[in-house]
């Protein structure tokens, strides 16, 4: 069953919705990095800004929070594409949602991780790479691949 969504700002196809969204979180358990399949919430704690389609085919998470690994920078948790959209469009239109509701970005930008291992693509990530990312030093193993955009 559709969720009804009024008055909710929209970034082209992105519309701003929370960390409860129904259909977000139907496109996150299908998602190879979600723990617990199922979990009405599926983003971290702390700040999170999270974007859907009106069709609720396509979700983006930025994460603010603490990091463990010392970096400043805001981290997108979770992107999962099931429309006909590009990627690399709606990863374009989601960092300006993103910058549009939270401003400029920490001095590390915003970085994401993928596992290679975890995805069926013979080029994991490459949606992230066409747009112009550069990989952070010290910041990937184990498969996982960091980027800063």
């Amino acid at each position: 069953m559709p969720q009804i969504m009024l008055d909710i700002p929209q970034y082209g196809p992105w519309l701003l919705t929370h960390k409860g969204d129904r259909a977000c979180r139907q496109l996150a358990d299908r998602h190879y990095s979600r723990q617990h399949v199922g979990a009405p919430m599926f983003c971290r704690p702390g700040r999170n800004l999270v974007l859907r389609t009106a069709a609720g085919d396509v979700v983006w998470v930025t994460w603010s929070g603490i990091r463990d690994d010392g970096l400043q920078a805001w981290e997108c948790t979770l992107f999962r594409n099931e429309s006909p959209h590009l990627s690399s469009d709606m990863i374009r239109a989601a960092i300006e949602a993103t910058i549009a509701e939270w401003g400029q970005p920490p001095p590390e930008g915003i970085i994401t991780y993928v596992d290679s291992s975890k995805v069926r693509s013979s080029n994991p990530g490459f949606c992230f790479c066409l747009l112009d990312l550069s990989g952070l030093d010290g910041a990937s193993g184990g498969g996982w691949c960091c980027c800063s955009f």
